[in-house]
């Protein structure tokens, strides 16, 4: 998959957002490691704490079709900064893919890419759980 490709799946969920209360749409697009894509946007609930974001919609998308592997995923944003993912977005995607690259892109469709051990060092994951088993 190239990056145009990939980058251009995430803007056409950026258009698809449902953010009728912030107003902050996101898009995504997830690749896994055997080059399927998968995409989500986030969207908003009034009863906020039942939203989803773009990154983990498109990572449950992934996950229902049988995809626990995944490369990278571009986050795309209407703003002048970079869209990076939040901290629970970070740990979900930690569950899977510890090494994961992310391209995060703002409104002028300038990106800048990160490791996900750069935006949530010292991570907490399934191996930590493991290490307290009898």
């Amino acid at each position: 998959m190239t990056d145009e490709v990939i980058k251009a799946a995430a803007i056409t969920m950026l258009e698809r957002a449902y953010v009728p209360y912030s107003h902050f749409p996101v898009g995504a697009a997830l690749e896994c490691k055997d080059g399927t894509v998968f995409t989500g946007c986030n969207v908003e609930n009034a009863s906020y704490p039942a939203g989803i974001c773009a990154e983990r919609n498109a990572i449950a998308h992934a996950v229902a079709e049988g995809r626990r592997q995944f490369r990278r995923i571009v986050i795309a944003g209407k703003g002048v900064d970079f869209c990076v993912p939040c901290g629970i977005c970070r740990q979900v995607m930690r569950e899977f893919s510890p090494e994961l690259e992310i391209i995060c892109l703002n409104g002028d469709g300038e990106e800048r890419r990160f490791t996900l051990p750069e935006l949530l060092p010292h991570s907490f994951g399934p191996e930590h759980l493991r290490e307290c088993e009898g």
